[in-house]
Parts: C-alpha cells; structure tokens; sequence
C-alpha cells in the first residue's frame, strides 16, 4: 500500500468574502460556512469563529477536534461515516497544514475540554499550536443524548471535508510518501529486524464513550488488525468525551503519533507489522475477551515486540497491564504507554490494577496534576462547564477573576497515550 500526504501549509487563517487560499492565508466566508453547517442533519444554529496561537482565547466544552483534508486519489472521505465504505489507506490527500477544526457547543454530558490558546492552558494541549476553525453548534431540540452526540460529531467531520476540498487546487509545500507491502512481503525484505505489531486501545463504553473503524461502534468489534496507513488515512474517528486531557481527538487518529514513528522506522531499525485496534470493555468478561484475542493476533502475526497504548484511565488500566500479561508470557516484550492519574500530590498509585509482567512503561504525565488558567479576553464557549468536565468541581470557575482551577484531566490532549502532545522526556 502507499499514501502521500501532500501538505498545503497554511500560515494564518482569516475571514472574507470568498472562500480560498492564496499566500499561505485560508480565508473562509464566515456566513457560507455557517449556513452549510446549519444545512446538516439535527443541527438548529452554527457560529464559526477563529482562535489562533498566542490569542488570549478559551475554547470551551470542547469535543472533537479534526484535521481538514481532501482525499484526491483513492477512497475519499471517513470512509464509512461520511462516505460510502471503501479501503483506506491508499492513494494520496492534500490537506490544510496547521489547521484544525475544533467543535464545541451545548454540553452533552460530563468529560468534554478545553482549550487555551495563550498563557498556561497553552503549554499543555497541542491544539493551542493549531490555527482553530472554531464550531459553536446547537443541536435541534428534543434530541436525546446520543442522537446529540451523532448530530456534532458528524458536523465536525463534514465541516472538515467542506473546508478540506479548499485544499485540492491549492499548492502543495511538501509531500510525505508512506508505503508497506503485505506482512510477508516486508519480512522477506527485512527478515533480520525485529518484528513489531502497535496495539492502540479504544474507549468503547457506550454514549460518550465510544470509536468508530470504518463507521462501525469499536466496542462490537473483536480486536481488528489494520494496516498503518488505514488509520492515518481516517478509518479512525473518535465520538467520546471521555476525560479531555487523553481523549484521542480525530485529528490524532489522523495523526497518530505512534504509528508515524513506527513507520519512519520500518526497514531500518524494526519489521512494522500492523497495527490491532483493541475494544475497551466494561465487563470482566469482554476484558477477558478482548485481551486474549489481542494476545493471540500478536503471537499469529510473529510479533517480537509490542507496543500498547491505552486511551483514558480507571477500568482501562486492567485491560493495558492484562495484554501485558498474556504478551510476556508468549515470550512477546510488551512496552505500555499510559499516563496516571497520582492525586494532586503525584503521590497515589498511578495506575487502578498492576501486573509483574507490566515491566516497560511509558508515563504521559499525571492526569490530577492542578493548574490556574488566567483570565480569557474571549471566550468561545461556556466557561462554566468547566464544573461538569472531568478535572473540573463547582467552583472550578472565579467568575470575579475570570480564572480556571482545574486538573489536566480538563485540558485536551494533555496527557495524551499516543504520544501527542506537549511533553517532553528529560534526561538527567
């Protein structure tokens, strides 16, 4: 298979009369865009705005976050989602380099984000470095909650197609070229590298909590081998809301962190074999499930190593350190990334369940870590949702100073598994 990423860098984005790119500059027609999106199914309002890095901007609830991208050769589109079914992972898209869409709106329940352009909140999300199509949607009334869910999530995606197509005649500043054949194609090639499977786990638990792979829900899938490419080629959509600060937005699964490493190591350093979207249950027994048939894929495939990035925290901890278990008692080294979640005083137990065989981990920084964000010039958003947001409380919120006390848990992407993110590993 082989993809090209071919980058339209875009270096500020502004409001006109047109829609366009000229110079680096995406200019956008506000009211254009706005009556497309309120043309969508299920949505009664759309306010865009623009939030760019360095503006004293809070972005508030947050719930999805999308890369707008235009397939040009190959299956277009969430294949799936919102277009027809097809294969991934070949062909080539061009897309708005530095530009995000980031969708917001009434709350539909707990775990939603924030996203702070400047100041504090800024070191700690990757999407303050994004220059942000900013979507403000009210759904139509009397939706119930996962129908609310589905109305902004498939707004944001398609707001990111509409905005995408912009790129297609524009031109191209760079071009990345991925390309892997079959398993047993690469392993004649490389027969003497280390051979690697990357298992990335995904929050499937119902409403808010939920990821698709080719539009169908994760958690009524068992373990599903992809190759690399379908990910990045967007087979992934996220639809949770679950903790902000290591919710895997779309634009990360866009961009998965891990597998573009792994990828730039392909043929040099290891044997890339694939990539095993693993469901995140609820039940011991799904857990029981879910863990031994990604134990299993791994030891078919002829993995060597493995590695398990998880997404949230709590329950999921049993799941990481269980595959960790069954990997190394296959004689299969397992490296785990996950972050923790160790009190205000970085002194709890990280992880809820421990195992001796979860030996290699990687930390992405602790989840309870508090910190102040200033007052905002403008606020895109409520800012008093921060009380229903997970790492925020009533109070959260000084409505007299304008400031926001809250954990990492509340900022998106903070403590993110995959790797995206602002942190960074010391050496002493």
């Amino acid at each position: 298979m082989k993809l090209e990423r071919r980058k339209v860098k875009i270096n500020d984005v502004v409001f006109g009369d047109h829609h366009g790119i000229q110079d680096a500059v995406l200019t956008i027609n506000q009211k254009e865009l706005e009556d497309f999106i309120e043309g969508l199914e299920n949505i009664e309002t759309a306010k865009v705005d623009l939030a760019k890095p360095g503006e004293p901007i809070r972005i508030i609830p947050v719930k999805d976050v999308i890369e707008p991208r235009v397939k040009v050769e190959g299956v277009p589109g969430f294949a799936g989602v919102t277009t027809q079914t097809g294969p991934l992972g070949e062909g080539a898209y061009q897309v708005l380099d530095g530009v995000a869409v980031v969708t917001i709106g009434d709350i539909v329940g707990f775990q939603e984000g924030i996203i702070d352009m400047w100041g504090e909140g800024a070191k700690w999300t990757p999407f303050s470095k994004t220059l942000n199509v900013v979507v403000d949607l009210t759904v139509s009334e009397g939706l119930k909650p996962h129908e609310h869910e589905k109305a902004v999530r498939l707004a944001g995606l398609k707001t990111a197609e509409y905005l995408g197509t912009l790129a297609k005649e524009a031109p191209v500043d760079a071009v990345e070229t991925f390309e892997m054949g079959s398993i047993v194609e690469e392993t004649a090639k490389y027969p003497d590298l280390p051979r690697v499977v990357y298992c990335e786990m995904l929050i499937t638990q119902g409403l808010l909590h939920d990821s698709y792979i080719y539009g169908v829900d994760a958690k009524q899938l068992l373990p599903t081998l992809l190759h690399p490419l379908e990910e990045i080629d967007g087979a992934v959509v996220s639809g949770n809301c679950v903790a902000a600060c290591d919710k895997i937005t779309t634009y990360q699964h866009q961009n998965n962190s891990v597998i573009l490493e792994l990828l730039k190591k392909h043929g040099k350093q290891i044997n890339f074999l694939g990539a095993v979207m693993v469901p995140e249950l609820t039940t011991l027994e799904g857990k029981f499930r879910s863990c031994d048939f990604t134990a299993k894929l791994c030891q078919m495939l002829g993995a060597q190593g493995v590695i398990v990035s998880e997404e949230g925290y709590g329950n999921p901890d049993s799941d990481l350190v269980m595959i960790a278990e069954r990997l190394e008692k296959k004689g299969i080294k397992a490296v785990l990334i996950t972050d923790e979640c160790s009190g205000w005083d970085g002194a709890s137990q990280p992880l809820a369940d421990t195992k001796p065989e979860a030996r290699a981990v990687v930390s992405t920084g602790n989840v309870s870590h508090v910190v102040t964000l200033p007052k905002a010039e403008t606020i895109l958003g409520a800012p008093e949702a921060i009380a229903n947001l997970a790492g925020g409380w009533a109070g959260s919120y000084d409505e007299a100073t304008g400031e926001i006390k809250c954990e990492l848990n509340a900022i998106i992407g903070s403590t993110s598994e995959i790797g995206y993110h602002n942190l960074r590993v010391r050496e002493y």
